[in-house]
Order: C-alpha cells, then sequence, then structure tokens
C-alpha cells in the first residue's frame, strides 16, 4: 500500500501533467494546421522532436505556440523539425 509520501507525490504529478496537457494539445493543433497531419501524428512529431533535441515536449510546444505570435524557435528545436517532418511525410507515403 502506498504510503502518504507516495500520494502526495503521485497527485502532485498529475496536477502538473493536467496543466501542461492544454499546452501540448496546442501545439498538436499547430502541427495539424500547419502540416495537416492527425492529432496522434502530431504527438508523435513532438515526442521525436523532443528526444532529438533533448528537451521535454511540454517546452517543445511551448515553443511551437509562441511561433504563432512571430517568437522564432530556439534553434535546438528548430534544427530538428525539417527531419521530422521529412520522417513523419515518409512515414504517411509509406
Amino acid at each position: 500500500m502506498p504510503t502518504g509520501e507516495q500520494l502526495l507525490a503521485e497527485t502532485q504529478q498529475l496536477k502538473e501533467a493536467l496543466e501542461r496537457r492544454p499546452v501540448v494539445d496546442m501545439a498538436r493543433g499547430v502541427l495539424m494546421a500547419a502540416w495537416s497531419c492527425t492529432a496522434d501524428e502530431g504527438w508523435e512529431i513532438l515526442v521525436w522532436v523532443s528526444q532529438h533535441s533533448n528537451t521535454k515536449v511540454h517546452d517543445v510546444a511551448k515553443a511551437l505556440i509562441a511561433t504563432t505570435q512571430n517568437e522564432p524557435l530556439p534553434a535546438h528545436i528548430e534544427e530538428h523539425l525539417p527531419a521530422a517532418r521529412a520522417r513523419w511525410r515518409a512515414s504517411r507515403d509509406g
């Protein structure tokens, strides 16, 4: 049985996940609009960029959303987007 401390930590993690989800969902929407991908494909693109740029998915998502306000992407994220797009397109053309 989990301890009170473990339950508190789990509750905190769930709270953080609920706070971050809208940002990730908005970024998926940005990708869906820009690249005509599905929501699942948008998620896969975010995860791929996250893994290859060594950046949390939430931070990649925030950076993508910021581009809708004419903010530049950080270089360490921007350098991985072309490869993510090429990978996504290749999987679609399959």
